[in-house]
């Protein structure tokens, strides 16, 4: 009975815990803590060595149930933030403005001036 009950709050510490990123999870997770931590540097070696694209991610991969741009912008990561808005493409930067807006006026003028 002990043993199924440790066994049960276990399991279900370990799915409650577990962060909240979508697309292939370790890829995902990465791609999110390099974002949350500003570290443009890892972020573009990481891709680099695993040949991955950041607009080939961008659409699979949410951090915290958002995209990789308002992450960016929400968590005041303004060097992580440039990078992406110059890999995404821009039709899909200008349809973000108004959300990077929310969290960030630096990375929203930032996107203004890649769509421009």
């Amino acid at each position: 009975m002990k043993k199924t009950l440790l066994l049960t709050s276990i399991v279900f510490s370990a799915l409650t815990l577990s962060p909240n990123v979508s697309a292939n999870d370790s890829v995902g997770l990465r791609v999110c803590e390099y974002i949350k931590a500003n570290d443009k540097s890892r972020l573009r070696s990481y891709l680099k060595q695993q040949k991955l694209r950041v607009r080939n991610l961008y659409d699979q991969i949410k951090c915290n149930d958002m995209n990789l741009l308002i992450f960016a912008a929400a968590n005041q990561s303004l060097e992580a933030g440039e990078f992406l808005i110059g890999k995404i493409p821009a039709k899909k930067v200008q349809e973000e403005i108004d959300n990077i807006a929310k969290h960030s006026a630096h990375l929203a003028e930032e996107a203004r001036l890649r769509v421009e």
